[in-house]
C-alpha cells in the first residue's frame, strides 16, 4: 500500500453525511488514528485518511465488505489518477 488515504464506497442513503462521518470515524479508529474523513455530498462514497500506511492497510483488510448501516463497505486504497482521453482522439 502506497498511501494512507482510503476510498470508502457503498455508503448508505439513509444516514446524513454528518452522522455517517462520525460513525465512520468511530469505526475506522478501531484500526488507528483517523486524520480526516471526507464524504462526497450526494454520492455514496468518501475518503478516510489514517495517520500511517500500516493503519490504512489494517483498516482496509478488516473493513472491506463490512456491513455498515445495512450496506457492505467497499474499502480500497486510492489509486493515482489516470490520464483522461477524449473520445475520437488519440494521443501520440
Amino acid at each position: 500500500m502506497q498511501d494512507k488515504k482510503l476510498f470508502v464506497g457503498n455508503l448508505s442513503h439513509s444516514v446524513t453525511a454528518a452522522e455517517e462521518t462520525e460513525q465512520l470515524r468511530e469505526l475506522f479508529s478501531n484500526y488507528g488514528a483517523v486524520e480526516q474523513i471526507n464524504i462526497i455530498k450526494g454520492k455514496r462514497f468518501g475518503f478516510v485518511e489514517m495517520s500511517t500506511r500500516a493503519e490504512a492497510e489494517k483498516a482496509k483488510q478488516a473493513l472491506n465488505e463490512y456491513q455498515f448501516n445495512g450496506c457492505p463497505l467497499k474499502v480500497n486504497e486510492i489509486r493515482p489518477p489516470r490520464g483522461r482521453q477524449r473520445r475520437g482522439f488519440r494521443r501520440y
